[in-house]
């Protein structure tokens, strides 16, 4: 990765480009599948099979000991079932209703196994917020992301980059770097006004302001580098919260285009997730004094 700097929001931002970003978006690829974990990357015997390794030692350990000891979880079937159905759809909206009639746990009992799954480290629950960046009063829906996108394809199988749940991947593996962040106050943002539906993927509060700071529409496509015009909930979004800057990943463009009087911000998705991840690591340095 080479560093190199971006203006952004009237201030030079340190940021990665590479060389070889197809090579980049290969490893991108084998982190999603078999990255997150140091002892898969340090022991040979473990890369040879590391499904087995973070589905037996990792999941099934916590799931099927750790949590039910700590916790007196007696229907560990029950908690196992549920987090399996979580990790298929990973960054996907839910409800407790909805979760309640797929799993068939009951909703009291379901909020205590998220409960448990987050402090686990193994999920965590992003808030959802509307399109003027404020909170819903009845937090009905939310997202569910794992902290670790190998987490899922260890208990399914490895994905490529032509699989339909790509995107879905893809998205969790940006939210995994995020995550570790402290102080980072991150939604998402989506609304329904009549009948238009908007979303926007990644959204950074100003707590005290109760105003966005900047957002991301995360994607795996170059698409949108040619057809900007077609990204119709961002777009939305920022005019109404008075934005003029938003970031949009692709697979490999790169680029500031002006739409109309708003400035996107395309970069690969592998190097913003490298960019956010050194970020975080460095972040956590810092309150740490070192």
């Amino acid at each position: 990765m080479l560093p190199t700097s971006l203006e952004w929001h009237g201030i030079e931002a340190r940021i990665y480009q590479t060389i070889d970003l197809q090579l980049l978006n290969k490893l991108f690829i084998d982190y999603i599948n078999y990255g997150g974990y140091p002892e898969v990357v340090f022991s040979e015997e473990i890369r040879e099979n590391p499904g087995q390794f973070i589905r037996h030692d990792i999941i099934d350990k916590v799931l099927l000991r750790d949590l039910p000891s700590l916790y007196g979880i007696s229907d560990v079937q029950e908690l196992n079932s549920l987090f399996t159905m979580i990790a298929y759809h990973s960054g996907a909206q839910f409800s407790y209703e909805r979760l309640s009639k797929e799993s068939g746990v009951k909703k009291e009992t379901l909020k205590k196994y998220i409960n448990y799954l987050e402090a686990a480290f193994l999920i965590k629950v992003v808030r959802r917020t509307d399109d003027t960046a404020k909170h819903y009063q009845r937090e009905t829906q939310f997202k569910i992301y794992l902290t670790n996108p190998s987490l899922r394809c260890a208990l399914f199988q490895p994905i490529s980059e032509q699989d339909s749940e790509i995107g879905d991947m893809v998205e969790t593996a940006v939210y995994a770097q995020w995550i570790p962040r402290q102080g980072a106050s991150i939604r998402y943002a989506n609304w329904r006004i009549g009948k238009q539906q908007g979303e926007v993927d990644i959204v950074g509060l100003n707590i005290a302001r109760q105003k966005p700071d900047w957002a991301v529409e995360i994607k795996w496509t170059d698409r949108f580098f040619e057809h900007p015009n077609e990204l119709v909930s961002l777009k939305y979004f920022m005019e109404k919260n008075q934005m003029n800057y938003a970031l949009v990943t692709s697979i490999s463009k790169s680029g500031s285009i002006k739409v109309e009087n708003l400035t996107l911000q395309f970069i690969p998705v592998a190097c913003y997730a490298y960019i956010v991840g050194e970020n975080t690591m460095n972040h956590t340095k810092a309150s740490y004094g070192l």
